[in-house]
């Protein structure tokens, strides 16, 4: 099984990764839990770059480049080898944030994107997307406050793009979930977390039987 969870910034993904793999634990279930960028040692140097508020000047092309470079590490090194043993992945993101932040935010070809989420995962797709959605306004000032709380000086990059961008971000993900609702549930992700969490659970509980 895997399993990803997507969002804005802000929108409590880590927070619900972290719930749901105590969940699986006591469940019994063998499993893996990873993220999205800096899933390997490498992922973690090409995390920094992207991440770095320094960098507002990196080309939308470039932050392509490292998102799928980060990926094909992740897949080859984490993922696929965690699939193979019959482990349940669960994923910070994947994909579709790249489908979503690099094609429809920063307008790079979806052609191209598709190209290379193709070769890269080799095929492998989510079996269950969570998007955790709130407004861009409530995502936000979550991030904001987050970053202060670690002193994350250096992980403040998309936190410190416009509103406007991650309230693009977020209708594109409700774009993507409406076109795919076999695989997308979409949660609240304003509600309380114990909330949020209980849906997700409801969701995964008939395959923990």
């Amino acid at each position: 099984m895997f399993i990803t969870f997507e969002g804005i910034e802000g929108c409590g993904k880590t927070t619900q990764v972290k719930r749901l793999v105590n969940r699986l634990a006591q469940h019994g279930i063998r499993f893996i839990s990873t993220f999205e960028p800096g899933g390997t040692e490498i992922g973690l140097a090409i995390r920094k770059v992207l991440l770095d508020s320094r960098n507002m000047g990196m080309t939308p092309l470039a932050e392509l480049a490292l998102y799928e470079a980060d990926r094909a590490q992740h897949v080859e090194e984490v993922i696929r080898p965690a699939l193979d043993q019959g482990k349940w992945v669960i994923c910070d993101r994947f994909f579709d944030a790249t489908v979503i932040y690099q094609g429809v935010a920063r307008r790079q070809d979806m052609e191209l994107i598709r190209l290379l989420n193709d070769r890269v995962t080799g095929g492998i797709r989510p079996d269950i997307t969570f998007l955790l959605d709130c407004r861009a306004e409530i995502g936000l000032a979550r991030a904001v406050q987050r970053n202060k709380e670690l002193s994350a000086d250096d992980q403040g990059r998309f936190e410190n793009e416009e509103a406007d961008f991650h309230r693009i971000v977020r209708r594109g993900y409700l774009e993507l979930a409406d076109n795919d609702k076999k695989r997308f549930i979409v949660i609240d992700a304003a509600l309380p977390e114990d909330e949020v969490e209980r849906h997700i659970y409801e969701v995964l509980e008939p395959f923990l039987q």
